[in-house]
């Protein structure tokens, strides 16, 4: 079988589904791909923080979506002293709030979107690309798992490649990056509990070598994601031995919010994500375009990742015909993000890691400054 459309975008989570509610408005053939089966029912997941800030919240409502949650006012970063005093530096967000919302909520919204802009939305797996000046040949095959599943030949003007960390699109166009250090890979892990969010900020608790975030995400709803090397623990090697064992004993170095949490209900699945930090030799290659996390990706230590990801599928819909356009609006998109968080990581990675949550607090100008910048 053989198809022809405008742009296929592989990847068929938020970022890819707002490049296509952008190519539709843009009077475009979409097709997005994924291959997960849930996109088609638009209710995909994955390990995220659930923090839409105030910048990312406006982007979303500028696709035409409003997804529900619950309020986010603010930033508040954590820790424990040694005589087990708590001590936080907070910041309210000065453009408003943001909101706390359900990656499958945020997903379906979106889904919805995209496919009322007449978008096509399909569950398939890219096995191949090859390209030529006009246009890109991009083999699928359907949702078996065997080889012998049915193929299909699409041709696409332009390939969106919105297919996360472990993107195929990076790897068939020959846009995979050096390696980082294995040994200082982070991973996630997120999960939720059943209880009444305690406050309307999002909490970043910080231990010897981990973060847990607690974002609110409905009435009676958190979600919690633990970051750090190997998944926390040096007998798990990745991120899916780690949500194995589950976040709750990973909780133990977070005595505050242990205590918090002691008890609670643990709702629906543990999932990880990792090895987080990715590099792309480039964000295009001819009528390929890299966008979100397949493009690059530093850490969700600043949790900026979905503000950045949708301003990067603006771009890439509006340089589709402009391979270095795109390239500098990536930069510009993501320069914030790229700069402050590796800024961030190496101070976390360094000797005076403990140094963070007093430094936030004796300096709130400069605390302040940066949740500001990163929150636009």
């Amino acid at each position: 079988m053989t198809g022809r459309v405008d742009v296929l975008v592989v990847g068929g989570g938020p970022v890819g589904l707002a490049a296509a509610v952008h190519a539709r408005r843009a009077g475009l053939d979409v097709l997005v791909v994924d291959r997960r089966g849930a996109v088609v029912d638009g209710a995909l997941d994955k390990a995220c923080g659930e923090g839409l800030l105030p910048g990312a919240l406006a982007a979303v409502r500028a696709l035409g979506v409003d997804p529900p949650g619950h309020t986010l006012a603010g930033i508040s970063y954590r820790d424990v002293d040694r005589r087990g005093r708590v001590r936080h530096a907070d910041h309210p967000f000065a453009a408003g709030p943001g909101r706390g919302v359900r990656r499958t909520a945020l997903h379906a919204a979106l889904h919805a979107r995209a496919v009322a802009l007449d978008s096509q939305v399909r569950h398939a797996t890219v096995r191949d690309l090859h390209q030529d000046d006009d246009g890109v040949d991009v083999l699928l095959a359907g949702p078996g798992p065997g080889p012998s599943d049915e193929h299909e030949q699409v041709r696409a003007r332009y390939v969106l490649g919105c297919d996360g960390l472990h993107s195929t699109v990076r790897r068939l166009a020959g846009l995979e990056g050096a390696p980082y250090r294995l040994a200082a890979s982070r991973y996630g892990l997120r999960t939720h509990y059943r209880v009444a969010p305690w406050t309307d900020l999002v909490e970043v608790h910080w231990a010897a070598h981990q973060e847990a975030y607690v974002t609110p995400v409905g009435p009676d709803l958190v979600g919690v994601a633990v970051l750090g090397p190997r998944g926390g623990d040096a007998d798990h090697d990745g991120p899916q031995d780690a949500a194995r064992a589950g976040v709750a004993p990973r909780l133990a170095p977070f005595g505050e919010l242990a205590e918090r949490l002691d008890g609670a209900e643990v709702v629906g699945r543990v999932l990880g994500a990792g090895p987080l930090r990715r590099r792309a030799r480039r964000r295009t290659a001819g009528r390929v375009r890299l966008v979100g996390d397949a493009s690059g990706y530093v850490d969700a230590l600043t949790g900026e990742g979905v503000r950045v990801g949708l301003a990067q599928a603006q771009a890439a819909v509006r340089h589709l015909d402009d391979a270095a356009a795109y390239e500098r609006a990536w930069v510009r998109a993501t320069r914030d993000y790229r700069v402050l968080t590796t800024g961030l990581l190496a101070w976390a990675a360094s000797p005076v890691r403990g140094a963070i949550v007093p430094a936030a607090s004796a300096a709130p100008w400069l605390y302040a400054a940066v949740v500001e910048r990163l929150a636009r």
